[in-house]
């Protein structure tokens, strides 16, 4: 049975231990957060200053917290002070601690044994006990910021969970980027007494997250966290970054959070075994988080690549042909016939469909809809959109807009943009089928009417016709896997 976790995410009440009127301490930067993003419920400073900070007034010790106006303690306060304060606070009805002060398991074993006295003490009192050493939790559902730095993730499906702090980070600089947002954020830190597994299990239960994202360093028991994925996998995808896969990494990982790193080879066949989808990257893992997220699972391997031009159609065909979970779908004939009458004769007459320019105000729309609509299809990758939008901004930063009918052909082009992001959510959606846009303007030009109009639809514009066509093929290998499961 999951552990229950409601008093990390969704706290009634929150107090700080180790406020100072310093703006550059934790204590300061995780109250500032906590005032600063939306959190409703009541917040509360202990510190040793008199008077009050960001408007709040300081308490001189946990001792003068009243009862029950707190569920969730955050810990900035030195590892020699904490057990005290751990203690009085659950006398005081707080249920979950989350500690980011390091000096625990991570220096040695002197603090290794002051985190088994804080462990041991949160087990006495059935307190959840998230860290030591972490960064904190962000709770968007609740508009909860409890942690000592940036940023705050837009709301989202993704739940995070990961043994580095800056790695949450990373993972919510992406969200902030790409609008894919998050449910739930924690930086495990040791992960003394919550790990990783238990993180997911809450994740798996929780009616505002779909999928699970984690980073591994290193497992204290590694069967038990597969056994306990495995029961996860089948109902919620997880991605998985691991660390730690060269010795150089191993010892890294060992000073970084106490971490005894697991063999890499081993990790990889029991994270098959368990239908993780592990991720080569941290921007390689959010995109695959994404694309569970916001896309169907697709109902097998066919892919077609829609592109206006040839190039990137080339190179995406040769990422799905050379990739072990996916197939260039040939067209068929009927397929094939039907496309031929909404396109001019140069076209590509195969996979890639290569409209060669000869795309007209409705043709974008009306392909994606017929090929996503063929029951021989399974996925779609369309690449050259934002072409119009990119003539439309240099267009609008010319000596001569809006004269000369120029006001009207810029509107035309960053309506049609619009419309063929649109078009790429209705085909996706009307058809139950993975559509995936691409175009390399999702990083060089956010603002692009298309990339703006993709995000909007709340889904991700892949940076590239590679990291798409990666992020496809672990996504229907996890289809496959279910599948097989069923």
């Amino acid at each position: 049975m999951a552990r229950d976790l409601t008093p990390l995410f969704e706290p009634q009440g929150v107090v700080v231990t180790g406020v100072s009127s310093h703006p550059g301490k934790f204590g300061f930067v995780t109250l500032h957060n906590l005032l600063s993003c939306g959190y409703t419920g009541n917040v509360f400073a202990v510190g040793r200053e008199e008077g009050t900070i960001l408007d709040r007034p300081v308490l001189p010790s946990i001792d003068a917290l009243p009862d029950s106006a707190a569920e969730l303690l955050v810990v900035c306060t030195p590892a020699s002070a904490n057990e005290e304060i751990v203690r009085t606070a659950a006398t005081k009805g707080v249920r979950a601690v989350f500690v980011a002060a390091g000096g625990y398991s991570e220096t040695g074993e002197t603090g290794a044994a002051t985190e088994a006295r804080l462990v041991a003490l949160a087990n006495e009192l059935d307190l959840i006990l998230a860290g030591p050493n972490g960064q904190g939790v962000t709770s968007p559902p609740s508009g909860l910021c409890a942690q000592i730095v940036a940023p705050y993730p837009p709301r989202g499906r993704i739940g995070v969970a990961s043994q580095s702090g800056n790695f949450v980070s990373a993972f919510l600089n992406y969200a902030s980027q790409t609008g894919i947002g998050i449910s739930r954020s924690v930086s495990a830190g040791n992960a003394a007494a919550t790990g990783l597994a238990d993180y997911l299990e809450w994740f798996a239960d929780d009616p505002e997250t779909d999928v699970g994202l984690c980073y591994v360093e290193g497992l204290h028991d590694g069967r038990d966290f597969f056994e306990r994925v495995q029961a996860i996998t089948p109902r919620m995808p997880v991605v998985v970054v691991k660390g730690g896969r060269t010795s150089g990494g191993q010892r890294a990982a060992a000073s970084h959070t106490g971490s005894l790193a697991s063999d890499d080879r081993i990790f990889d066949g029991m994270a098959r075994q368990a239908g993780m989808s592990r991720a080569p990257s941290i921007e390689a893992a959010f995109d695959l988080a994404a694309t569970f997220a916001t896309q169907p699972l697709p109902a097998g391997n066919q892919v077609v690549v829609l592109t206006t031009a040839g190039g990137w159609g080339v190179v995406a065909a040769d990422a799905v042909t050379t990739h072990p979970s996916l197939e260039l779908a040939p067209l068929p004939k009927d397929l094939l016939t039907a496309i031929d009458s909404m396109l001019p004769p140069r076209w590509s007459r195969n996979n890639p469909v290569d409209l060669a320019g000869g795309e007209t105000r409705d043709t974008i729309p009306e392909l994606l809809d017929l090929v996503a609509g063929h029951h021989s299809v399974d996925a779609i990758i369309q690449l050259g959109l934002g072409i119009q939008g990119n003539t439309a901004a240099l267009t609008r930063g010319g000596p001569f807009y809006p004269d000369h009918g120029l006001r009207r052909i810029v509107e035309f082009h960053e309506n049609q943009e619009n419309r063929y992001a649109t078009a790429a959510v209705e085909a996706s959606t009307t058809h139950d089928k993975p559509v995936l846009v691409a175009s390399e303007l999702a990083v060089a030009r956010p603002d692009n009417p298309m990339v703006a109009a993709v995000r909007a639809s709340g889904r991700l514009c892949y940076p590239s016709a590679d990291r798409a066509v990666v992020a496809l093929g672990q996504a229907t290998r996890y289809a496959s896997w279910r599948r097989d499961l069923a």
